[in-house]
C-alpha cells in the first residue's frame, strides 16, 4: 500500500471543491413507449418489496409468469398516447424542475451547490444521481423525494435506495432527508395559485376534485400515514381557495388488482357526480410534482371520458405544478431551510418570499 504523507493528503483534499449536493428523486418512466421498455420498467417497479408487500416466493412467480406477460402491452399503448417530442413527460418535466430549483438555490444559498435528479425505477437512477453529486465535490447531500405526502411505497423506497448505494461508498457524505412537505406554505400557495389561475381564465366549475395516487387500504391500517397526509393537503388547499363543504372532494386513483385500496376511488366518484347533479368538475392532482401517465392519460383522458359518458358536461384538468415559478421557489425554499447549518442562507430573500405569500 502506498503511503500518503500529510502534504500529499492536503494537496489532494484541496483539489476537491466542497459543495452541498441536492438529490431530487422521482419514481421513473420507461426509456421508450415500446412494450419491451415498459416491461423492464414495470419489472423494476412491481418487483420492489416497498410497492408490493407480498412474500417474494408468492409474488415473483405471479409478476413474471402472468402480469409481465400481459400488462406491458396495455401500458405501452397508454404511454404512446402521452409521449412527446421531448420523450416521457415525467422525465422531461422533472429535468426542467431540477433546473429551476438549481437556479433559485444559486441565488440564495451562499455556498457552491449541485442539484441532480435520480429515478427509483429508471434512468438516471438514484445511484447515478448520487455519484454525480460525489463527482461534483458534494460532501453534504440533501435528498428531496418529489412526493409531497410521505408514503412507505414511494418515500420509503427512496430511503432504501439511497442507503443501499451509500453502503458501497468508502467516504460516506453527511446526509439529510426531507421526508415530506404536505403542508408547506409555499407548496400550498403554488397549488392554490394553479387552481385559482385556471378558474380566472376559464371560469369555475361546480366541484373541485383532488385526486391522489392510491395505496392498498391494508398499508394504512398497518401504520402508513399517507391517507392522513393527503387529507391534510386537501383541507389546506380547500381553505386557501375558500371552498365550502360540498364544493370539493378528495379521491384516490390508480387502483390495481382485486384488493381494497384507499377510497373513494377517483373513477367511481367522477362517474357518480352527474347522478348527484354535479355536471362540471375541475380535477387537480396535488400528490404529483410533475405530470405523468397517471395524470395525463388516466385523469385527463380516461377519467374525462368516463365523466362525460356518465352525463357530465364539463371536465377541466389543472396540470401538475411542474416547473412553474411558484413550485420551484417553494421547493428551493424547502431545501434552503433544511440546509441551514451547512451554509449561510440569504435570509433577506427568505423574508421577502415569506412576505410575498
Amino acid at each position: 500500500m502506498k503511503y500518503i504523507g500529510n502534504r500529499e493528503f492536503h494537496q489532494a483534499s484541496a483539489t476537491l471543491t466542497e459543495r452541498i449536493g441536492v438529490l431530487l428523486v422521482n419514481s421513473g418512466t420507461p426509456d421508450s413507449p415500446s412494450t419491451a421498455d415498459v416491461r423492464r420498467f414495470l419489472a423494476r417497479l412491481l418487483g420492489d418489496p416497498r410497492v408490493v408487500e407480498l412474500p417474494r416466493a408468492l409474488w415473483l412467480p405471479i409478476l413474471h409468469g402472468i402480469i409481465l406477460r400481459t400488462r406491458p402491452f396495455r401500458s405501452a399503448r397508454k404511454y404512446r398516447s402521452i409521449w412527446t417530442a421531448e420523450g416521457s413527460p415525467l422525465l422531461s418535466l422533472s429535468g426542467k424542475l431540477r433546473d429551476s430549483i438549481a437556479s433559485g438555490l444559486n441565488e440564495r444559498v451562499l455556498a457552491p451547490i449541485a442539484v441532480e435528479l435520480g429515478m427509483l425505477y429508471a434512468k438516471p437512477g438514484v445511484a447515478e444521481g448520487l455519484a454525480r453529486l460525489r463527482d461534483a465535490g458534494a460532501q453534504k447531500i440533501l435528498v428531496l423525494p418529489l412526493f409531497p405526502q410521505y408514503c412507505g411505497v414511494s418515500t420509503g423506497a427512496v430511503y432504501d435506495q439511497v442507503q443501499a448505494e451509500l453502503r458501497r461508498w468508502r467516504w460516506v457524505p453527511e446526509l439529510r432527508f426531507i421526508a415530506e412537505y404536505p403542508d408547506h406554505p409555499g407548496y400550498i400557495e403554488a397549488l392554490r395559485h394553479s387552481v385559482a389561475d385556471h378558474w380566472a381564465r376559464k371560469g369555475r366549475t361546480e366541484q373541485l376534485v383532488m385526486s391522489f395516487h392510491g395505496i392498498p387500504e391494508r398499508y394504512f391500517h398497518e401504520g402508513d400515514p399517507y391517507f392522513c397526509k393527503c387529507q391534510r393537503t386537501a383541507r389546506l388547499l380547500a381553505d386557501e381557495l375558500q371552498l365550502a363543504e360540498g364544493e370539493w372532494s378528495i379521491s384516490f386513483q390508480s387502483k390495481y388488482g382485486p384488493g381494497k385500496w384507499l377510497k373513494p376511488y377517483t373513477h367511481d366518484l367522477l362517474e357518480a357526480l352527474p347522478g348527484r347533479g354535479i355536471r362540471s368538475v375541475t380535477v387537480v392532482c396535488p400528490g404529483f410534482a410533475v405530470d405523468c401517465l397517471e395524470t395525463v392519460e388516466e385523469i385527463d383522458i380516461e377519467n374525462r371520458e368516463n365523466f362525460l359518458r356518465a352525463g357530465g358536461t364539463r371536465f377541466d384538468y389543472v396540470p401538475a405544478l411542474n416547473a412553474s415559478p411558484l413550485h420551484a421557489r417553494a421547493l428551493a425554499d424547502l431545501v434552503a431551510r433544511h440546509a441551514q447549518g451547512w451554509t449561510q442562507v440569504n435570509l433577506d430573500w427568505l423574508a421577502v418570499a415569506a412576505a410575498a405569500r
